[in-house]
């Protein structure tokens, strides 16, 4: 099981709907019985609009993302997603990486949304779930943009042991809040209370997933027809964005544009996140 216990569950659910409710948004929440298990998504903006998905990263959930694009809803009818076992109100299934499951989970969701011509905004592992998306078939999806996305290259695994993975055991198994300050400033461009909190309580009561990630193959990335936008993070321990622009621009033949954010760690700062937002709007 992903929650460790049923009181580790409700804390996560209760600091979830509390960010949602700060959103401030006109929203309906929908449980969406499919295939791979139960998946929450919000959806906020007008259903005439065209549709976007939206997918956060590892130990996040659909309103800690939406936070980060609070305008997309003014051009598009937003779905945002909560990743299947992961600190949020979808099931606790994971996944198998190396095959298309998620790719086939995600196709699933689109059709029992009817929805076509799908915008995808996808962050870190959201990256990972979309590539498979696209590898399984893209015939629904208009534009993908990717933010520091899994399965294109991977950081040094020593440096990422040492600042991040080390550092994360001690958290866990001690509550020592030193422990989890030194993996967010690893991660986090810039960070508040709440999603420290967040995150504490996530890696204190969840059993998440470090397997080694998957690397796209060359040949798979060359099927890709779907114009993709990807936005790399120059100082990211895990997805380095100059080695990932090196090989995005050798494998995709469908690269539309690339960004690299300059001193961005994995997680955006708040101006590099509105500056994403002002491309996805602008297209």
């Amino acid at each position: 099981m992903f929650f460790k216990s049923k009181e580790g569950k409700e804390k996560i659910i209760t600091l979830y709907n509390q960010k949602l409710s700060k959103l401030n948004i006109e929203y309906s929440e929908k449980l969406i019985e499919i295939t791979f298990g139960i998946t929450n998504i919000i959806i906020t903006g007008d259903t005439k609009n065209p549709p976007l998905l939206l997918i956060h990263g590892t130990g996040g959930c659909a309103p800690l993302f939406l936070e980060s694009f609070p305008n997309l809803s003014s051009k598009y009818c937003v779905y945002a997603i909560d990743v299947l076992a992961q600190p949020n109100k979808s099931a606790e299934n994971r996944l198998d990486m190396k095959s298309l499951d998620y790719g086939k989970w995600i196709i699933e969701l689109i059709e029992n949304l009817r929805l076509k011509e799908v915008t995808l905004v996808g962050f870190s592992f959201g990256g990972f779930i979309f590539l498979k998306t696209l590898e399984f078939n893209e015939t629904l999806i208009k534009k993908a943009y990717l933010i520091a996305p899994v399965y294109i290259v991977n950081g040094n695994p020593f440096i990422g042991l040492f600042k991040m993975f080390m550092p994360l055991k001690k958290f866990i198994k001690t509550n020592d809040q030193k422990y989890i300050k030194k993996v967010m400033n690893v991660l986090f461009s810039e960070y508040d209370d709440f999603a420290l909190q967040f995150m504490s309580t996530t890696f204190q009561n969840c059993n998440m997933d470090f397997s080694p990630l998957p690397v796209i193959s060359r040949k798979s990335a060359k099927n890709i027809n779907t114009p993709l936008t990807i936005i790399a993070a120059e100082k990211d321990i895990m997805f380095p964005g100059k080695k990932m622009i090196k090989r995005a621009k050798r494998i995709f033949p469908s690269l539309n544009e690339i960004i690299l954010l300059e001193d961005s760690k994995h997680v955006p700062s708040n101006k590099n996140f509105k500056l994403i937002e002002d491309l996805v709007l602008k297209k």
